[in-house]
């Protein structure tokens, strides 16, 4: 093929990946990250009072989540490297469809502690996975553009999930059971229901993608093949070594700049519903159920936008450590002011602006990963980045909620969140610092 007719094939493979495989795996995340964080919605609706828990019982129940899923992280996007993405994602969301359904009848602590756990390892290596499966799909020139439109699910998810759940919660009574629990049902349903669907419509690798054509296919396998064999060419990108990839300085400091981030977005994620929950005592303002879910929704709406746009120029540019950085800086910044405002709307205002830097970092975060390992390597290096950041899962929520209960109020949790947001954003500038400018993904923009 001549120059011309390259590029043609590549933008016609890569726009049809774009809308047959990245809109279904971000609905899969949507679900994903629903069922995980339901637990936001529930607690300042009745669950809390119900069950009998203090902020950091709450916050040791939201947080206990990641331990299980944690445990099996790694060996689970290893199993889905060796079983194949279809049938690990698909098994993994039915799993966890059937354990979040079960909140629905839990009746203590002890079993809602216990119900989470179980949850975590049930989705276990789901979002490593779906990274993973994406990154093999498509070279690293679109990658970033990729997973930025994948990633738009996360906070489109309290856009949409938000005010669905207070919708749900406001059905209390229905079946003769509270509102909370009605909205755990509600969203456990689709993941069983889209898990099944998952199993016959995800494809595998290129190669068996009967959806392209032989040009597309060829183009796509070829290109993906010269990447992997240019990393494990190199004894930096860790030779496809996963053994390598975990003993990796450089994978530590990805996992430790992406703990910092995960920090921001779980203590924002679970606690943003119970802070506008106590507007009403703070500044005297009331709000129904499903006003404060439209309140929780609008931060997360601007965060999409910029997530987008931010995506864009780093993609048009080629992915630098600068994309997470600043944005990083910007919510360090911006979270412990959030809760100095005088009134309801200029305390969302700032938290928006923190929502906005946390998924502005995120998506273009992963696009670093992916230039240095390949095969096993990817696998265990991105499950192992994954689960060190999610370390923070567990401890953002019980930190915030332990110091809550200490203080009476959540600045001093909000200034934790702050100085792990400045981490990352330390550790993204230093890596800056003692990388190459031309990474693989900026010789690949220039070579096509």
């Amino acid at each position: 093929m001549n120059v011309a007719e390259t590029q043609s094939v590549e933008q016609s493979a890569i726009r049809k990946v774009s809308w047959r495989l990245v809109p279904f795996v971000a609905l899969m995340f949507f679900i994903n990250f629903l069922d995980r964080t339901a637990i936001s919605f529930a607690g300042p609706n009745g669950m809390t009072k119900d069950l009998g828990l203090t902020a950091a019982q709450f916050g040791f129940a939201a947080g206990v989540f990641f331990i299980g899923y944690i445990v099996l992280e790694i060996p689970s996007n290893l199993a889905l490297h060796k079983f194949g993405a279809r049938r690990w994602l698909a098994r993994i969301m039915v799993t966890w469809g059937i354990v979040a359904l079960l909140f629905t009848w839990v009746s203590s602590m002890s079993g809602l502690y216990t119900l989470r756990f179980l949850l975590g390892v049930a989705e276990a290596g789901f979002f490593p996975g779906a990274i993973l499966f994406l990154s093999m799909w498509v070279p690293a020139k679109h990658r970033s553009h990729i997973l930025a439109l994948f990633y738009l699910a996360q906070p489109l998810t309290i856009v949409i999930g938000a005010p669905l759940a207070a919708l749900l919660i406001e059905a209390h009574g229905l079946f003769g059971l509270a509102g909370w629990r009605i909205m755990f049902f509600g969203v456990a349903i689709p993941a069983i229901l889209v898990g099944v669907i998952a199993w016959f419509y995800l494809t595998d690798k290129p190669a068996d993608a009967k959806w392209l054509t032989p040009a597309e296919r060829d183009w796509l396998t070829t290109r993906l093949d010269e990447e992997d064999r240019a990393k494990g060419a190199s004894a930096a990108k860790g030779h496809g070594n996963p053994v390598a990839a975990l003993m990796s300085g450089r994978v530590w400091l990805f996992a430790l700049m992406y703990f910092g981030l995960i920090y921001g977005l779980y203590a924002l994620a679970f606690f943003l519903p119970t802070i506008i929950g106590g507007f009403e005592t703070r500044f005297g303002t009331h709000f129904n159920v499903f006003q404060k879910g439209l309140i929780t929704a609008v931060p997360y709406l601007p965060a999409a936008i910029a997530l987008f746009l931010w995506s864009r120029d780093a993609t048009k540019r080629g992915v630098r450590s600068w994309h997470i950085g600043v944005p990083a800086l910007i919510g360090a910044v911006s979270v412990p002011l959030a809760l100095q405002m005088g009134s309801p709307a200029a305390t969302i205002g700032v938290i928006t602006v923190t929502a906005c830097a946390i998924f502005s970092a995120l998506p273009n975060f992963w696009a670093l990963p992916a230039r240095f390992l390949s095969g096993a390597a990817a696998a265990a290096g991105i499950a192992l980045i994954n689960t060190v950041g999610n370390l923070a899962g567990f401890v953002a929520p019980y930190i915030t909620g332990m110091a809550k209960d200490m203080t009476g109020s959540y600045q001093l949790p909000m200034l934790i969140v702050g100085a792990m947001m400045l981490m990352s954003a330390a550790l993204a500038f230093a890596i800056g610092r003692t990388s190459q400018e031309r990474t693989p993904e900026a010789v690949a923009a220039n070579a096509h």
